[in-house]
Parts: structure tokens; C-alpha cells; sequence
């Protein structure tokens, strides 16, 4: 036991129910539900997409979801404690959730800052007649890679380094203040402006000439594709990235909880309201996509929606055409710069919590110290001209394979081999009005490892016979097969020394009855 224990400073709380579901929806509701959500259903089936889309969520997402609340919760810590908890030596599967952390920061933190810049450029429509050649040209001074070209250069863009530089002062800053002050304090603001901001956006989309077109190509329905497996591996791709579970963020805020805390109820409004603003971005982006298509004189098909071009090509085309565009340029980057940096701090947080609780440091200084870490790597990586196609594939293998693999060790191993299953839905039946049946073993026990396996393996197949984006091959085995690698040697080596923090542990008196198959509260895990 460490000799800290006796003294140790209470675990910070949320101070209410509606900073802790502020703040989780800030961490769901990020760049991703902007730009991939509408992309996806459209590809998968349009309208019909969104049948697999709420099997997906009631079945895979909100399980999902709950169990990272119960772990969070019951065990109160971070990734690695709250594993720790369940079997010491589980706490590996806690780090390597923090290691996706802080791959998935060390770019978010470069895409945020790329919205700021066009916020700015926005006011002035600085992108001009084509905003392909700007964003790749003049913004991120793209290198032409391959070949006898390096894929990795330390040539920095004045106009990528200088806004992340900003990005990561501000999110050290929120941070360093704490969960009240900072964290939540943070989304209290942010969210309400973020849905005013891309509510106004989607209402001015809706009575643009050519919208219907957009809505009717988005939602007309291709009934026969509920019957393509690839559909329903999307749907239960898209709800699994978009909730932010399964890599430390809903079990860390989750520790941040009062002992009462209703945690299912805030769990369904969190997770309805991520699909809820990933449809309204799907409405508000097809609308001013049909837009974009009547004023060029093309269908919506012939447009380039996907990814980071639906946000720095196509958009900014779009406002260039739209009456008022600058003021809806803004909304609409102002809007990807708050949701983006909610997000972020999210998933620091998890980093934060994690260094505090193990090596037994003040908030502040392990807020600093990996922000200068994670900072200078961020901007040694991706405020370069090279920085796009890093980004690319370390986003692909960690997203794939690194979140993937971590759902598919927490419930095999949680649910599966240790058996706390029961326990862990006591618990939450004990704190929480809304109460969860046996129908959870059945979807975090069978559904979700056996749909997230075949996710797994057949990308894995497919990245093994097919080199991703046709890059160098050499190049995906440093970058993209080499973060895999990293999250997996991370884990090793955060969790080889000795536990410095508190470790002295008594859980909520919410245990199950003993014939749970649960072992005595209050026991060391």
C-alpha cells in the first residue's frame, strides 16, 4: 500500500448530472459524426441504413456504453485502476486504452487546429474558386510523396503549426483547472453553442435551391442492402466510433461521479443524443450537398462527400455559392472547432487520469507534462507537409484495429473469463433508475465480441492483401502497422512499474448478493 493513502485527496466529482452528460456528449459528439455519418448511410442503403443503424446502437452502442459506466463507476479510476480493480493484471488492457489515447490526440489535435485556420479563412472566403488546390496547396503545402520522395519530411506549414501550437496551450489550460473548472466547465459552454451554431447551419441548408435533392438522395432507401453482412458491420462501426467507448473516455468520467449517481438514464440520453446530432448533421450536410449539385449542374453522387474533403473542400465550395456564405462558413468550422476540441480534451482527460492515479501526480503536473510530450510529438508529426498522410493512416489502424481489439479484451475478459457481468449490472441497478435486464449479457457476452471479431479480422485481411490508400508498403509497416505495435508496447511498459498511487479500495456498497459469483468488497484487486 502506499503511504499516500491516508492522505490522498478526494477523487474530484462532476457536480451535477447535466456536467457529466454535457461533457459526455461532448466527448461522443465530435468531427467524425460530421463528416463520416452521412457518408456511411448514404454508401450502406440511405434511409434503410438507419434499421441496422438502431439495431446497432440498442445492441452494441448503449451496452457498450454501460459497461464502460459500470467499470468507471464501480471501480472508481481511470482505464488502468478500473481494470487494475477487476484483475491486477488486467491493468494492461487499461493502458492500452490510454495508448489509443494518445495516438488518436496527437492528430485530432492538427484537424482541430485545421478547422481554426478555415474559421479565420472563412470571414474572407480566402479558399477562392478552388478550395481542392487551397486546402492541399497554399493550407497544408501538401508534399507529392512516393517514389524516391520521403513520406515523412520536417518541412513545417506556418499556417498548420501555429493554430495547433493554440490547440494545445488551450486544451493544457482546461486540463490543469480540473473536472469542474475545467473539463466540464468547458462543455457547460461549448455544447449548447455548438447545437445553436449547427442548428442555425442546417436550418439555412434546408430552404437552399437543390436541398431536397440532397435529402431525398440521402434517405431514399435501398431496402434490398439489409440483406449485404458489410452493412451491418458499417452500422456497428459507425455507433462503436461515434459513442467514444471502449478506449478509456466513458470510464474515466464515469470515475468522476458521486456515489448516487444515475448512471443508465444519463447513458440513454447521451447516446441518443449522438445519433440525434449525427442525423442532423446528415440532414444539414445532404441538404447543402444537393445545393452544391444544382448550382454545378451535377447529381450529388458526382461530388466528393467523404472524410476530411467533405470538411475542407466541399464545404467551403458550398458557402463560396451560399448567399451570406462567410457568416455560415464560420458557423459551420466554428462548430467543427468546438466539437472537435470537446472531444479532445476528452481524451486527454483519460491520459491525465491515468498518469495521476499511477505515479501518484498532482493534476497539474501531469497535465503539463504530457501536453509538452504529446504536444511536441503533434507538432513534429502533423504541422508538416507530410502531415496529411501520416494522419490518414495512423487514424485507420488505431480506429480498425487498436479500438476494435480493446472492446473485443474487455468483454471476453470482464464478461467472459472473470465473470463480472453480474455484478457489474447490480451495480448499476443499485445507482440508476432506469434498470438493465439480462438482455446485456446476451449483447456485451455474445453480440458485440462476435460482430467486433469479424470487424477486426476481415480489415486485417483486407490491410494484409491490400496495402491501405496504396501507399509504400514500408512505409504502412513504420505508420500504420507500427501504431498497432505502439499501443501494444505502451501497455507493456506503463504497466511493468510499481502502482505509486492509492491503492487502497473499497467499492460502492452496491456489491451483488455472494451467490454472483463476485469476489469480497473490498478486496485489493
Amino acid at each position: 500500500m502506499s503511504t499516500t493513502n491516508s492522505t490522498a485527496a478526494p477523487r474530484e466529482a462532476f457536480t451535477g448530472q447535466v456536467g457529466f452528460i454535457l461533457s459526455a456528449i461532448g466527448s461522443a459528439v465530435g468531427l467524425g459524426n460530421i463528416w463520416r455519418f452521412p457518408g456511411v448511410a448514404y454508401e450502406n442503403g440511405g434511409g434503410a441504413f438507419m434499421v441496422p443503424y438502431l439495431v446497432a446502437l440498442l445492441t452494441a452502442g448503449i451496452p457498450i456504453l454501460y459497461l464502460d459506466y459500470a467499470l468507471g463507476h464501480r471501480f472508481r479510476g481511470g482505464a488502468p485502476q478500473a481494470f487494475r480493480r477487476v484483475k491486477r493484471w488486467l491493468e494492461s488492457v487499461g493502458w492500452f486504452q490510454v495508448m489509443i489515447c494518445v495516438l488518436i490526440a496527437v492528430y485530432y489535435a492538427a484537424v482541430v487546429a485545421w478547422a481554426a485556420s478555415f474559421f479565420v479563412y472563412s470571414f474572407g472566403l480566402d479558399w477562392g474558386d478552388d478550395a481542392a488546390a487551397f486546402f492541399v496547396g497554399e493550407h497544408l503545402q501538401l508534399a507529392d510523396v512516393g517514389g524516391a520522395d520521403p513520406w515523412l519530411t520536417f518541412d513545417f506549414v506556418a499556417a498548420v503549426l501555429i493554430p495547433l501550437v493554440l490547440v494545445w496551450v488551450a486544451v493544457i489550460a482546461v486540463l490543469a483547472a480540473g473536472v469542474v473548472k475545467g473539463v466540464q466547465r468547458a462543455n457547460v459552454i461549448f455544447i449548447p453553442l455548438l447545437i445553436v451554431a449547427f442548428g442555425v447551419l442546417v436550418v439555412r441548408s434546408l430552404f437552399l435551391e437543390g436541398a431536397v435533392d440532397g435529402l431525398n438522395v440521402l434517405f431514399t432507401p435501398d431496402w434490398g442492402a439489409l440483406g449485404d453482412p458489410s452493412v451491418w458491420i458499417a452500422a456497428y462501426g459507425q455507433i462503436f466510433f461515434s459513442l467514444s467507448v471502449a478506449f478509456g473516455i466513458m470510464i474515466t468520467y464515469a470515475s468522476y461521479r458521486r456515489r448516487r449517481s444515475n448512471m443508465t438514464g444519463p447513458g440513454l440520453v447521451v447516446a441518443f443524443s449522438n445519433s440525434g446530432f449525427e442525423l442532423l448533421a446528415g440532414i444539414g450536410v445532404f441538404s447543402a450537398l444537393g445545393f452544391l449539385a444544382s448550382q454545378q449542374g451535377v447529381t450529388v453522387a458526382d461530388l466528393n462527400f467523404q472524410g476530411v474533403l467533405l470538411a475542407f473542400v466541399t464545404f467551403p465550395t458550398i458557402v463560396t455559392e451560399m448567399p451570406g456564405g462567410a457568416f455560415f462558413g464560420a458557423l459551420f468550422f466554428g462548430s467543427l472547432v468546438m466539437a472537435g476540441f470537446t472531444s479532445l480534451v476528452s481524451i486527454l482527460q483519460v491520459v491525465s487520469a491515468a498518469l495521476q492515479e499511477k505515479f501518484a501526480l498532482s493534476r497539474r503536473a501531469a497535465t503539463i507534462g504530457l501536453g509538452l510530450v504529446l504536444g511536441t510529438i503533434s507538432v513534429l508529426g502533423f504541422s508538416t507537409t507530410t502531415g496529411l498522410i501520416l494522419l490518414d493512416t495512423v487514424d485507420a489502424f488505431v480506429n480498425n484495429i487498436g479500438i476494435v481489439a480493446s472492446a473485443i479484451f474487455m468483454c471476453v475478459f470482464v464478461i467472459w473469463v472473470y465473470r463480472r457481468g453480474p455484478e457489474l449490472r447490480y451495480h448499476l441497478n443499485a445507482v440508476s433508475t432506469v434498470q438493465v435486464g439480462r438482455w446485456w449479457y446476451a449483447c456485451v457476452g455474445a453480440i458485440v465480441p462476435v460482430m467486433l471479431i469479424v470487424m477486426l479480422v476481415q480489415y486485417i485481411i483486407t490491410r494484409i492483401g491490400e496495402p491501405y490508400e496504396g501507399y509504400d508498403t514500408t512505409y504502412l509497416l513504420f505508420a500504420g502497422w507500427g501504431s498497432v505495435a505502439l499501443l501494444v508496447l505502451g501497455a507493456v511498459l506503463f504497466t511493468l512499474p510499481r502502482w505509486r498511487g492509492r491503492e487502497d479500495f473499497a467499492p460502492w456498497p452496491s456489491y451483488p448478493p455472494v451467490d454472483a459469483g463476485t469476489e469480497q468488497k473490498g478486496s485489493v484487486r
